[in-house]
């Protein structure tokens, strides 16, 4: 069987937009507040075409019961289905060494073995140095998004990028 490429999205700061807080991104809870970057919709639409399309978010605020589990299903139902999203994958633990929660790969392994993906001809996409440095582990080409809070300085992204349409100039030309 041969293998297909994916891409995979980190969700808050990535797809949709998030709070700023102290310079710290704080992740949506409420599906009444979400908001969809300007871009999302055509950059799924067009990557679609070639790939399988995922997202792999750390939710810890689930874990530390700062957030309920049914409010980030809601949300993830949503961006699911309007994005068309082939799954997403929750890191709910708010411990550092969980395999799932990045910068771990786990996330993104478990998706490989899954849906059969070929992760050397695979994007991880993200907002943070965290979503960077998981999809180096997991042997995927990276793209930063870089924002204010990124810490650029703590991962080598193959990539980086002001915003979610100019990911579009890279993947289309390789």
């Amino acid at each position: 069987m041969v293998k297909e490429p994916a891409i995979f999205f980190d969700r808050d700061g990535t797809l949709i937009k998030t709070n700023i807080k102290n310079s710290k991104p704080i992740a949506n809870n409420n599906v009444e507040k979400l908001s969809f970057f300007k871009d999302s919709y055509k950059v799924c639409k067009f990557l679609k075409k070639k790939y399988r399309l995922f997202i792999v978010t750390n939710q810890p605020d689930v874990g530390s019961k700062k957030i309920k589990k049914k409010d980030v299903i809601s949300i993830n139902n949503k961006i699911k289905n309007e994005l068309k999203i082939s799954k997403i994958y929750n890191c709910y633990c708010y411990k550092i060494n969980c395999k799932f929660k990045k910068p771990n790969p786990g996330m993104i392994t478990k998706a490989a073995k899954e849906f059969n993906i070929d992760l050397k001809k695979s994007y991880m996409i993200g907002d943070r140095w965290k979503d960077i440095v998981s999809g180096k582990k997991a042997k995927c080409k990276t793209i930063l998004i870089k924002k204010s809070y990124s810490e650029v300085a703590k991962c080598k992204p193959d990539y980086i990028v002001e915003n979610l349409g100019e990911i579009l100039k890279i993947i289309n030309y390789e």
